[in-house]
């Protein structure tokens, strides 16, 4: 009978590959691939996931890769941006392929539109356009726009984003400027084509060292697909198997760390989309049920999440020079001395060193 593994034994083992335990003296490259990229619909929550778990990080250390194309922004896992090293960028975007096909069968606001269209001569227009000059979605739709007048223009630009690997150019996500997210082909940026035979069992093992231990509904909500029960059946032999404590079977690297239950797990300010917190799916290892109700808006902006003991304790707000800390708690004086502190850290790496202004606002428990 498999070993079974508690929730919170999950969380310490989650926190250890992904960094949180304790800050880690890596490249920033490095720990791109570790974690198999990092998502970025905002353009600085990779600054933010990357401070939380490398001692002495400076945001120029990404800043620079951007510029020099060592990591790109692309769609690729589940679907959302993800800053990418240029190998991953290639892979695993040319792996979760499928899934942006069937996007454009099933999406609700592009499906029908696009019925009948000839969606792959719609991509070899828009390859055309891109790799002219970068060009924003906007830009792309109204040039491709003459050549199919009778399908809108943001339906023909999604259909050129689902069938071309499009990343998105600086200055677009470089620390401190601005800029309009204009995209070109991974091809014409990286001058390398899309891996033509990724291997799905390299992305598995991949995950469960950042991620695992974790069930196969895991591995395939972190990267959007199905039916990859094959290929980890296929690993197994050389796996460690597990259950958690409902009795789902989770499957591990067998020298990965896996912390005792008490090890200590310091405050952490997280960013919104941090992966650490979308890629399982059973996400009660780092957050319980209340919570995420609590983390989920009516608007849906997503809040920044604040790890205490590991867990998600509340949210946070960065504005101008504050930062104010929403409890979902009461909190120990020891830990609110430790959410202070490491505020006041975020704050520093936030401004740029300036004490201008700077400010953290720890507020009574949300109700």
């Amino acid at each position: 009978m498999p070993d079974v593994l508690t929730r919170r034994e999950l969380n310490r083992a989650t926190l250890a590959r992904q960094l949180l335990l304790d800050r880690a003296d890596r490249q920033v490259l490095e720990t791109v691939e570790h974690l198999g990229g990092l998502q970025a619909q905002q353009p600085f929550s990779p600054y933010y996931q990357l401070w939380s778990r490398l001692r002495g990080f400076r945001p120029d250390d990404l800043a620079r890769l951007l510029v020099d194309r060592t990591v790109v922004r692309i769609a690729a896992q589940r679907g959302t941006i993800h800053l990418l090293s240029v190998p991953d960028a290639l892979g695993v975007r040319a792996w979760v392929q499928p899934l942006y096909v069937a996007d454009l069968r099933v999406n609700a606001e592009h499906a029908k539109a696009l019925a009948g269209v000839d969606v792959d001569a719609v991509a070899a227009a828009a390859r055309v356009l891109v790799e002219e000059e970068p060009r924003t979605m906007a830009e792309l739709g109204a040039e491709l726009s003459p050549s199919w007048p009778d399908v809108g223009a943001t339906h023909l630009a999604h259909a050129a984003r689902a069938l071309l690997g499009l990343v998105q150019v600086p200055p677009r996500a470089v620390w401190g400027q601005s800029g309009l997210t204009r995209l070109t082909t991974v091809e014409a940026w990286l001058g390398r084509p899309l891996d033509p035979a990724p291997s799905p069992a390299e992305y598995v093992l991949r995950f469960l060292g950042s991620f695992g231990p974790a069930s196969i509904m895991d591995v395939q909500t972190w990267c959007g697909l199905t039916r990859l029960r094959g290929v980890v059946d296929e690993l197994r032999p050389g796996l460690r198997v597990f259950r958690d404590e409902t009795g789902r079977e989770l499957f591990d690297l067998p020298d990965a760390p896996r912390p005792p239950s008490d090890t200590p797990a310091p405050v952490r300010f997280l960013p919104d989309f941090d992966n650490v917190l979308r890629s399982h799916a059973d996400r009660t290892r780092v957050i319980d049920d209340l919570s995420r109700k609590r983390m989920n808006r009516r608007n849906g902006v997503v809040p920044h999440a604040l790890l205490v003991d590991g867990e998600v304790a509340g949210w946070w707000r960065l504005e101008d020079a504050v930062l104010t800390v929403t409890p979902f708690r009461p909190l120990t004086a020891a830990e609110a001395d430790a959410v202070g502190t490491e505020g006041a850290d975020l704050l520093s790496f936030a401004l740029d060193g300036s004490a201008d202004g700077a400010d953290v606002r720890l507020l009574p428990p949300e109700e």
